[in-house]
């Protein structure tokens, strides 16, 4: 009995320490010393990819809510093997895809007010209006992420004119005073396909790009922009765009249907 009461108190100190704020903080400059994504391990890092890695990494995530040194210390283990994969060439496919994420501001703090009935309905509407944008455009939809989406094209400037016409037919859209904002993210890369899905690093950079965009805005990578047609948008250059996970010297435009003359 004893002993079993010692072993107690040793695992909740234990549970302590490793929730405590001082090793917490610690394991989080260690992930930002490592190599690769440092915020590898969220929903749109890991997604719902099948591989060893993005399950045990959504493992991890999942099941250790509670911020804690141990789990930024496993995920941080997952960050460098992801970046070893990726530097090898393992995290790359062949083909170039242009990889376009959406996203509506400030719709979970909305949703959150008015209830599941009033947001789920908003959802089936732009649901609609942006998948309809996207295979009018002969993209495909990768997945659907709560109130936003992944799709993939072919061709840079199909995934562009996808979130312009999607930002377009948004216009107009309201529901209990909220009027949806799309933000949109274009990178073009060679990402891994694996079964309906794309992964790595190429994925990662486009949802870096929705996540530093502003409402009714579409951010690209350079890649993007320099096979846009010139005169075909108004495109100006973001000069202090940073982002985690993202190459340091990532160029970034901002992109939006020319105005007419």
């Amino acid at each position: 009995m004893a002993e079993g009461k010692r072993l107690s108190r040793l695992a909740q100190r234990a549970r302590a320490l490793d929730s405590g704020p001082g090793a917490l903080k610690a394991a989080q400059a260690a992930r930002n010393l490592l190599p690769g994504d440092s915020a590898y391990g969220d929903a749109l890092s890991i997604g719902e990819g099948q591989r060893p890695g993005e399950l045990f990494a959504r493992y991890l995530a999942e099941v250790s809510k509670t911020p804690s040194a141990s789990r930024e210390l496993g995920l941080g283990a997952m960050q460098v093997m992801q970046s070893l994969s990726e530097s090898r060439g393992r995290g790359r496919g062949q083909e170039n895809v242009a990889i376009l994420f959406t996203d509506l501001v400030s719709f979970s703090a909305w949703a959150l007010e008015v209830g599941d009935d009033a947001a789920l309905e908003l959802l089936r509407e732009v649901g609609e209006t942006v998948e309809g944008a996207v295979r009018s455009h002969d993209g495909k939809v990768v997945k659907r992420l709560g109130d936003g989406m992944m799709a993939a094209f072919s061709q840079p400037a199909e995934a562009v004119e996808a979130a312009c016409e999607a930002q377009s037919g948004l216009r107009g859209l309201q529901a209990e005073g909220y009027r949806p904002e799309l933000r949109a993210g274009v990178h073009l890369g060679r990402p891994r396909k694996i079964g309906g899905d794309y992964l790595g690093v190429d994925v990662n950079i486009a949802a870096r790009l929705v996540d530093a965009a502003s409402g009714n805005e579409i951010l690209v990578s350079q890649p993007v922009c320099e096979r846009l047609a010139e005169g075909s948008f108004d495109v100006s250059k973001k000069r202090w765009f940073r982002a985690k996970g993202a190459p340091k010297d990532l160029q970034v435009f901002s992109v939006k249907p020319r105005a007419a003359d």
